[in-house]
């Protein structure tokens, strides 16, 4: 596996995003990265990939460099191997948000859920009474879930909120939710503290950082994790399935 994938975000304050897109667009270039990363006034959403060494000078650049000056020194990023390049060329993108859910009103900075580490999320899904969420869209569900989650029932994530104002927080003492990296579950997470939950938890670094943290033995997913890229799914050790039809998953 001669690539490496580096999926990564982080909400944040960035007014100056307009300004940094063709400087950031050139650190990639120097490092020879292709992928899709997104830029808003709330922070910073990609999924990139190159050679190792590649990632790992352009991830330092990120963290220790000029271009944000400290503010992604920790990051939220999860690596990830690939047999060819999942990406054809590179888009660095100014946006809204740097995930779409209600036009920026929702701001995890302000208060979100709380993360639970993948080696606790096995005992916390088994809380009696939890209502488990997968807050991705149906056909990401379709492909793989944790036993037990509820479905939304969602074609694209701002669809979330229907389902979360259709939910009564005094029925719901307490509510654990889980995506693919975790950056849909922080503004979930947000949105449902904004409503008046009690005790919103969710599993940190997602589906991706479980899978590669909790050894398949004692994995509680079941199926494969949806990628946003042409590999199309990741199992336990982020390992790539390579047999899925992508038109099959519309």
């Amino acid at each position: 596996m001669p690539y490496v994938v580096a999926a990564f975000y982080h909400f944040f304050a960035l007014p100056d995003a307009e300004a940094i897109r063709p400087r950031l667009e050139q650190v990639c270039s120097a490092h020879r990265i292709s992928g899709t990363i997104l830029l808003a006034a709330e922070g910073i959403n990609g999924t990139v990939c190159g050679t190792a060494s590649d990632i790992a000078a352009f991830l330092d650049d990120l963290r220790h460099g000029a271009l944000f000056g400290g503010r992604l020194a920790a990051f939220e990023c999860k690596l990830s191997r690939a047999a060819a390049t999942p990406f054809r060329r590179l888009k660095v993108r100014l946006k809204r948000e740097i995930v779409t859910f209600d036009g920026g009103a929702t701001d995890p900075a302000a208060g979100s859920a709380e993360p639970v580490a993948p080696e606790a999320w096995n005992a916390l899904i088994d809380t009696p009474g939890l209502l488990l969420i997968d807050t991705r869209n149906a056909f990401e569900v379709a492909l793989g879930s944790f036993e037990g989650a509820v479905d939304p029932g969602t074609r694209r994530f701002s669809d979330f909120r229907n389902y979360a104002d259709s939910l009564d927080p005094r029925a719901h003492p307490a509510v654990a939710m889980f995506c693919t990296s975790g950056i849909r579950c922080e503004k979930a997470g947000a949105y449902l503290t904004r409503r008046g939950f009690a005790k919103v938890q969710t599993l940190a670094g997602g589906i991706l950082r479980y899978l590669e943290t909790v050894p398949e033995a004692q994995s509680r997913w079941t199926g494969d994790c949806f990628v946003f890229d042409e590999r199309i799914a990741l199992g336990p050790g982020l390992v790539e399935r390579p047999d899925h039809d992508p038109e099959t998953l519309q």
